[in-house]
């Protein structure tokens, strides 16, 4: 086993952990259902599958539209459906955030049967929509459904030269993961590290808006916020979508003292993103933690398809892209 002297992990262990979890196995499905899909041509879409939210031209070709969507897990809305409700809004804001835009409205799909349930899930939705000030227009109800879901889908805007995409990352390139540290385990739901539920809309939008400050500024190469598949895992999908390798240093990662690491790289922070960027690293982690954002250098991206993690001392090869896949999904040669 390679266990780094006085460290609470292995590498055997991480490694194991991640490629058995299930917010990275559930996402293997992804590649298969593109399959069914026709190819488009229209020249407005300028990206979709692979990135947090597909970038559409809007008008004269300057600005750019945002649409991403997101639903909760049926586990996880039976286990908490007011958090369940406001994570549904929390995550879709999130991925406009970490493509450079700013969210502008939303739209959900609620497949409720049991009428209490409902009002809790909405009861989070309400919050959230208040704290992230990004209003609910429209939507669809399900109130004779046999299974428990919330889906959102959202609108957001950036302008055509600012996007941060998470299929252009380069060898060479550094890794910055940034997190929130301020946090707390979920006690119904084990994976889920809230950062959100009690900060006040203030804090939150200082926090959210470092990725339009490094969009306008143009000190990113690709990014992504750190999402179901845990730190690690999301980094995963930002290489395989980039068609890259990397050499992570997994101590680097921030982390909170009082919680493992091997179950910190599998946790969805409330407010966490993985960036790539060449010799500005140092203002990009400030950028960070003037918002209270715990940010450092971990590793670089490598040529080639493996993914490497190593606790200074050791490494080992977590996934390797030429045989193993996370969404299937990879930038085409030339593109």
């Amino acid at each position: 086993m390679n266990k780094k002297g006085g460290s609470d992990f292995s590498l055997d262990q991480i490694i194991e952990g991640v490629r058995r979890y299930q917010g990275v196995t559930r996402k293997n499905m992804i590649s298969a259902v593109i399959e069914f899909l026709p190819e488009h041509r229209n020249p407005n879409i300028l990206a979709g599958f692979g990135e947090d939210a597909a970038v559409i031209l809007d008008g004269d070709g300057d600005s750019t539209l945002l649409l991403a969507t997101d639903g909760i897990m049926e586990d996880f809305l039976n286990a908490d459906p007011f958090f369940a409700g406001y994570c549904a809004v929390l995550v879709n804001v999130n991925d406009i955030y970490a493509m450079g835009g700013t969210p502008l409205a939303m739209v959900e799909t609620v497949s409720i049967r049991d009428f209490n349930a409902y009002r809790k899930v909405m009861a989070g939705v309400a919050m959230a929509i208040k704290k992230f000030d990004v209003p609910m227009v429209g939507g669809h109800t399900h109130p004779d459904s046999n299974y428990a879901a919330i889906d959102i889908a959202i609108l957001g805007s950036v302008k055509r030269g600012d996007v941060i995409l998470s299929s252009t990352a380069q060898p060479g390139d550094e890794i910055v993961f940034a997190v929130d540290l301020d946090g707390r385990i979920n006690r119904k739901f084990p994976y889920a590290w809230d950062t959100t539920f009690f900060k006040d809309s203030k804090t939150l939008r200082k926090q959210t808006s470092v990725m339009n400050d490094l969009a306008y500024k143009h000190l990113l190469t690709s990014g992504k916020d750190i999402s179901n598949p845990g730190s690690l895992g999301s980094l995963g999908m930002l290489l395989e979508t980039s068609n890259v390798g990397a050499v992570v240093d997994i101590t680097r990662i921030p982390k909170p003292k009082n919680v493992l690491m091997n179950r910190w790289v599998l946790l969805y922070p409330g407010i966490g993103f993985v960036v790539t960027c060449k010799k500005n690293s140092d203002e990009v982690c400030r950028l960070f933690r003037d918002a209270s954002i715990s940010a450092e250098v971990c590793g670089r991206i490598t040529k080639g398809h493996k993914y490497v993690i190593t606790d200074g001392e050791e490494e080992g090869l977590l996934l390797d892209f030429e045989k193993d896949k996370i969404t299937g999904i990879k930038k085409k040669e030339g593109d």
